[in-house]
């Protein structure tokens, strides 16, 4: 797999009471989004560790810094996510959001 480095990422929406962050991404399909998602994780410096896929809806298990967050992206609307999996990780979650929001990719 050849990773995507001159894409853009960035925050589409955060809602830190939801534990949600939408982040723009590079359009995406069924069969590209493990090359956007790798692209992206690298960037943040976190690794899968779990993946499931089904008809519209990639939900990987990635690792952060020790913190274990859901990586989501539906391929017909072109959504890409990611959701903590508990209260303490909001934290994570800004600190990530901070990341987007600042790197130069």
């Amino acid at each position: 797999m050849t990773a995507v480095t001159s894409h853009v990422f960035g925050i589409r929406q955060f809602d830190r009471d939801a534990r949600f962050l939408s982040i723009k991404s590079p359009e995406f399909d069924f069969d590209s989004f493990d090359i956007i998602a790798e692209s992206l994780l690298l960037a943040i410096d976190a690794r899968v560790v779990e993946k499931e896929s089904n008809a519209d809806l990639h939900i990987w298990l990635i690792d952060f810094e020790g913190c274990r967050l859901l990586l989501k992206g539906e391929h017909y609307s072109g959504a890409l996510w990611l959701e903590s999996m508990s209260d303490d990780d909001e934290e994570t979650l800004t600190f990530i959001a901070s990341l987007l929001n600042s790197s130069r990719w």
